[in-house]
């Protein structure tokens, strides 16, 4: 019986660990997506020296988040870890792209594959703003656009050949269809919107002609 009441209290003693563990990753998780949300929030606004600052948070905040669920297996796989990651992964691609620097590795950003790919998947969503805020402005850089549009479609490209078991990704076929919806959408609004500038261009230059025949 003595024997059993050891066992008991070592168990108990490494779950409330474990649920002190929890309890902290799960606010530093929440904290994190907000650091991110931010991050990409100063990209959309040009917020240059803001978006370096922050990105120094987001790693910092990363490393202290894997520092709590380092040992514990069952809290670093979780899903409210997992998502805080992805969007860290999301943060410093969509900064990449936007700059036109190298996309960084998963083993730069040190998550594991699926939650690369998803937050891969998630900077090529969040593109679709880029491209619409381009289009909204009269003076906008259609080139600019054209080229985030190709690397929503050479993100999408990648994403469709992992074609594994849900076990393994984690969602990313649902994340992949969701990629999908967006880039159909972007590249009609960018058509539409090429076609009407052509338009423009030729009515403003059939006007000139007639004024000066």
């Amino acid at each position: 019986m003595g024997n059993l009441n050891d066992i008991a209290e070592t168990i108990r003693a490494n779950m409330e660990d474990i649920n002190a563990a929890r309890d902290k990753a799960i606010t530093q998780s929440r904290e994190l997506i907000r650091h991110c949300s931010q991050c990409i929030r100063a990209v959309h606004r040009s917020e240059w020296e803001a978006v370096d600052e922050k990105l120094k948070v987001v790693q910092s905040r990363a490393d202290e988040l894997r520092a709590v669920v380092a040992g514990y297996p069952e809290l670093y796989h979780s899903g409210y870890t997992q998502d805080a990651l992805k969007e860290v992964v999301e943060a410093y691609i969509t900064y990449a792209i936007i700059h036109n620097h190298p996309v960084p590795t998963k083993a730069e950003l040190n998550v594991e594959g699926s939650t690369y790919l998803k937050g891969l998947g998630e900077a090529a969503t969040e593109l679709r703003r880029f491209i619409l805020d381009i289009m909204r402005r009269p003076d906008g850089d259609i080139e600019e656009a054209e080229r985030l549009l190709q690397w929503m479609d050479e993100i999408y490209g990648q994403l469709i050949t992992f074609d594994f078991p849900d076990a393994l990704t984690h969602g990313l076929r649902r994340q992949t269809d969701i990629v999908r919806g967006v880039l159909e959408r972007t590249r009609g609004d960018l058509t539409n919107s090429l076609q009407q500038q052509r338009l423009q261009i030729a009515l403003k230059e059939f006007e000139e002609r007639m004024n000066n025949g």
